[in-house]
């Protein structure tokens, strides 16, 4: 373990406290994925987290036109870092700029650093779940029972859920 993820405590996934929708929805996440030599991150806040396969698991969504897509497609374990408040301009600007036209880290000030399962995490976060793919589907518009649903896509661009085995969360 390098010295920067020294700080982050390691815990059970199931002593994860307060609201998990409040801390995907309204708090943000940065979806990452690749080693540090070598990833691509995102901003996100749809997701989940969950019990499913007998396994405590995360779901997130990526859509094909997003650079992160590209890594999450050649590489088996991806990690969500999740950040205080006064990291919200640096989540908003991983959000809105892609990773093909500018260095996230370099514009943010945000510190990569290697995770424990071949993953990128950031050294300014709070919480980091380190997670493995387990599954995949694409979200398919014949589907979708609310009509309101096609809003967020307006024809294209569907995302690709992935359902990933939590391997471990650590927190500061």
């Amino acid at each position: 373990m390098n010295n920067e993820y020294n700080e982050f405590k390691p815990i059970e996934a199931n002593e994860l406290t307060g609201n998990v929708f409040s801390l995907i929805s309204k708090d943000w996440m940065l979806i990452t994925s690749g080693t540090v030599d070598n990833y691509n991150t995102m901003t996100a806040n749809w997701g989940g987290l969950g019990h499913l396969w007998h396994k405590n698991v995360c779901f997130i969504f990526v859509r094909p036109s997003r650079y992160t897509y590209e890594f999450m497609e050649k590489n088996d374990t991806f990690s969500l870092s999740f950040f205080s408040e006064e990291w919200r301009k640096a989540l908003t600007l991983c959000g809105k700029k892609s990773g093909r036209d500018i260095d996230k880290a370099k514009e943010t000030g945000l510190r990569p650093i290697p995770g424990d399962y071949q993953t990128t995490v950031f050294e300014q976060a709070r919480l980091i779940i380190e997670c493995k793919k387990l599954y995949y589907q694409d979200i398919n518009p014949e589907h979708f029972l609310d009509p309101a649903i096609e809003k967020n896509y307006n024809g294209t661009d569907y995302h690709r859920v992935y359902v990933g085995e939590i391997l471990s969360v650590k927190k500061k």
